[in-house]
C-alpha cells in the first residue's frame, strides 16, 4: 500500500449524491481502519458544507481529481454508473485502490478496462456488494449450501420502487447504464448467483413500459429469466413505476428460503423458512452495511488479500444485465459462455457494525424524491 497512514486506509469518497450522503460518508466513524479525509463533487454547496460536517481540510472538484488521488490511499466511487470505468482507471493509474459502487459499469468492456487497469498497477479493485458482509444474506447462502432445502430448484425475486422522473436513473438512457436492470435487477442476479453457487448458462427478458413520461429513455420495468446449471432457474422482475419491495425466495425439493426485505439497508432483514411442516422467522436488525464493506477493503489493503467480491464478480452480473436488454429487444435467449471458477461470500465475512441515524443531506434527493 502507497502513503500509508499509520493502520488506518485514506479515502476520498468520489461523489456525493444521496446515498453517498446518507450511507457512505457517515459509515466511516464505524470503520476504524478507514479515515475520510477527502471530498469529490462538483457542487461548491456540498463541499463546503459536507467538509464542514466531516471535518474534512481536503476537498476537491471532479477538474482536481488528480490532486485528490495524490492524498488519499484509496477511492470509494459513488458516480452515476456511465463514469464508474473513467475515475476507476483514473484512479488505478495513480496506484489508488478502488472501492466502486454497483453495478460495477455500463459494459463488460469497461468492466474488463477496469480490471486491467488494476492489475497492471498492482491494486485493489472491489466492487460495493454490502450484502455478502450482511448476516442474513450469510445464512442463507450457509443454508443453500447445507442440504436442508434438498436440492435447490428455482430462485425467484421482486424489487422495484416508485422513482421521480428528475432523478438520474430514469433520466440517463439505458446505454448510459439506466434503466431498473442496471439499478436493482443486479441485487437479483448477485442473489441468484451466489445462493445457486453458479453462474447463469443463458437468458431471457422481456421490458414493459406503461406509456409514462417517466420512463421515455428506460424501461420501466423487465422481467428475466436466467437458466443454472443442473437445470435450475431463475427469475426476476424488477420496475422503477412499483410500489416499493425487495424479496426473494430460493425453493429446494425439501424445503423454501424467503427473505422479506432481502436487500435493504435501511431497515431490519427477515427470513422465513419453511422445510416441511416446521416454519422458522428470523429477523436480523438493522446495521451499517457500509462500514463493513469499508473495513473489510481497508483489510484486504492492510494485510495485501485480493477481495472476494472483486472486479470479476461485478463483470459475472453486468454480463447477465446486458444479456437481459439484448434478450428483451431481440426476443431471443442469450447464451453465456462459462466464467472461471471465484471465490463466493462466506459466513466468515459477516462484519457487524452498529447503525447510524439519518443524517442531514446537502442538495439531493432520494430515488422517490424524499
Amino acid at each position: 500500500m502507497s502513503r500509508k497512514s499509520g493502520r488506518k486506509v485514506r479515502y476520498a469518497v468520489v461523489g456525493l449524491g444521496h446515498l453517498a450522503q446518507v450511507a457512505v460518508l457517515p459509515a466511516f466513524k464505524r470503520a476504524k481502519n478507514s479515515e475520510l479525509v477527502a471530498i469529490v463533487s462538483d457542487d461548491p454547496e456540498k463541499r463546503e458544507k459536507l467538509a464542514k460536517k466531516y471535518r474534512l481540510k481536503q476537498t476537491y472538484s471532479y477538474d482536481d481529481y488528480e490532486k485528490a488521488l495524490f492524498a488519499v490511499d484509496a477511492v470509494y466511487i459513488v458516480l452515476p454508473n456511465h463514469l464508474h470505468r473513467e475515475y476507476t482507471v483514473r484512479a488505478a493509474q495513480a496506484h489508488v485502490h478502488v472501492l466502486c459502487e454497483k453495478p460495477m459499469a455500463v459494459t463488460e468492456e469497461d468492466c474488463e478496462a477496469m480490471i486491467d487497469a488494476a492489475n497492471e498497477n498492482s491494486v485493489k479493485l472491489m466492487i460495493a456488494y454490502r450484502l455478502h458482509f450482511e448476516k442474513s444474506n450469510l445464512e442463507a447462502i450457509k443454508l443453500a449450501k447445507s442440504g436442508k432445502l434438498g436440492k435447490l430448484r428455482f430462485f425467484t425475486s421482486e424489487f422495484a420502487q416508485q422513482v421521480v422522473e428528475d432523478n438520474i436513473r430514469v433520466t440517463e438512457p439505458v446505454e448510459n447504464g439506466g434503466g431498473p436492470v442496471y439499478d436493482m435487477g443486479v441485487y437479483c442476479i448477485n442473489a441468484a448467483r451466489y445462493l445457486f453457487q453458479a453462474e447463469p448458462t443463458g437468458v431471457f427478458a422481456r421490458s414493459a413500459n406503461s406509456g409514462d413520461p417517466r420512463f421515455a429513455k428506460v424501461d420501466e420495468m423487465s422481467s428475466v429469466v436466467m437458466r443454472f446449471p443442473e437445470d435450475r432457474l431463475a427469475t426476476f422482475t424488477c420496475s422503477f413505476g412499483a410500489a416499493d419491495i425487495g424479496r426473494y425466495s430460493l425453493i429446494g425439493t425439501k424445503g423454501v428460503l424467503t427473505a422479506d426485505p432481502a436487500y435493504e439497508y435501511v431497515t431490519t432483514l427477515k427470513q422465513q423458512i419453511k422445510i416441511g411442516e416446521k416454519t422458522i422467522t428470523k429477523k436480523f436488525p438493522k446495521r451499517d452495511q457500509f462500514a463493513a464493506e469499508l473495513v473489510y477493503f481497508s483489510d484486504c489493503i492492510l494485510k495485501n488479500r485480493e477481495p472476494e467480491p472483486n472486479g470479476v464478480e461485478g463483470l459475472a452480473d453486468i454480463r447477465v444485465v446486458r444479456a437481459a436488454y439484448e434478450s428483451a429487444r431481440t426476443g431471443r435467449v442469450v447464451e453465456l459462455p462459462a466464467l472461471p471458477p471465484k471465490k463466493r461470500p462466506t459466513s466468515q465475512q459477516d462484519i457487524h457494525r452498529a447503525p447510524h441515524g439519518k443524517p442531514q443531506t446537502v442538495n439531493v434527493k432520494s430515488p422517490s424524491g424524499d
